[in-house]
């Protein structure tokens, strides 16, 4: 695996709308108080062209100016791409995003959330460059940085040991768009077959982005599989997906091959898949698919769309452990 250089004090950063674009509250607002406190903090920033708009379906603007973006981003002096939001087609930009030329470029960072996961798993199985699934540029807002995004800038710039959080949060968007998420619910994390740390490369994101790949162009898991021996680590979440979905999209998954070199998987807290539906819920979902394959199983991880997530090195060699009930990643970069 290719890692990027890390960034230090002074360099630049390219912010890019390869999904949304921030137009309304509480993203616009978030958008302009993080451009402070990272100008502030001594980075530069440039604006990608894109950032403020809503000109595209369901995105900022149309899919060859997206990839258009993305690629002028990668083309800069900056060292770090940021997306400053999820959405829901970013898919469609893939088609006309030059990859070939993305792989003569120098790598950079790339971090993003959610719909990102398409820049963030394919930069990594396509050209095999780490990346970070972590938070958009917007989230970056809060008067002091929390659990999330400051572990997100953290890795960033070479952190190789995070933990997970004591709680999470189930409170909705508030009005005021500086007002965060309050974590509330203690967190509990689930463990199927676990008995010792799992130690392998990191891959994953969210599944429903990821379940529409297998069987098309962008499906690079197998070469993937072969190139890393020392075995996978799946980290998967889910957004719009119902526990039905979940149970779907895992057997896709299995069916395709993508899991015949799993050394465990890491399950984030569901957004939408939180009730049971026909008999299937968050867990059975998970645990009778992939159970029959003997590799240890966690769920209600701290990644995902419930707040807060950890943010998670595509492509990168880590050693994940679960000690007392918290989760702890320590990357083993070479």
């Amino acid at each position: 695996m290719i890692r990027p250089p890390f960034l230090e004090k002074g360099d630049t950063i390219y912010l890019v709308a390869p999904s949304f674009g921030c137009t309304e509250e509480p993203y616009l607002t978030r958008l302009e108080v993080s451009l402070k406190k990272w100008k502030n903090k001594g980075y530069k920033v440039i604006e990608g062209k894109n950032i403020r708009k809503a000109e595209g379906v369901a995105a900022s603007t149309s899919p060859k100016e997206r990839a258009e973006e993305i690629l002028e981003a990668f083309s800069s002096e900056a060292k770090a791409v940021i997306s400053v939001g999820g959405g829901e087609l970013m898919n469609e930009m893939l088609g006309k995003l030059d990859f070939d030329a993305l792989r003569k470029l120098p790598p950079k960072w790339f971090m993003g959330f959610s719909d990102n996961t398409n820049l963030t798993f394919l930069l990594t199985t396509k050209l095999g460059w780490m990346s970070i699934y972590g938070p958009c540029f917007p989230q970056f807002f809060q008067k002091k940085w929390r659990l999330s995004e400051a572990d997100g800038f953290a890795l960033l710039h070479g952190a190789t040991h995070l933990e997970g959080y004591p709680k999470y949060s189930i409170t909705r968007r508030n009005e005021n768009p500086l007002i965060s998420y309050r974590c509330t619910q203690m967190k509990i994390i689930t463990a199927v077959d676990y008995e010792k740390p799992l130690i392998g490369t990191l891959l994953g994101g969210c599944m429903d982005i990821l379940q529409m790949y297998p069987g098309t162009s962008f499906d690079d898991v197998d070469k993937f599989n072969q190139e890393h021996p020392e075995g996978i680590i799946w980290y998967l979440e889910a957004c719009d997906l119902n526990p039905l979905d979940i149970r779907r999209a895992l057997w896709r998954f299995k069916e395709a091959g993508w899991f015949k070199n799993a050394k465990g998987f890491l399950f984030g807290r569901p957004r939408n898949g939180r009730y049971e539906l026909l008999g299937v819920d968050r867990f059975n979902a998970v645990i009778d698919v992939l159970k029959p394959l003997g590799k240890p199983i966690l769920l209600d991880v701290d990644l995902g769309h419930v707040s807060p997530s950890l943010p998670i090195v595509n492509g990168a060699k880590a050693k994940v452990t679960l000690e007392e009930g918290n989760i702890i990643f320590d990357y083993l970069y070479e």
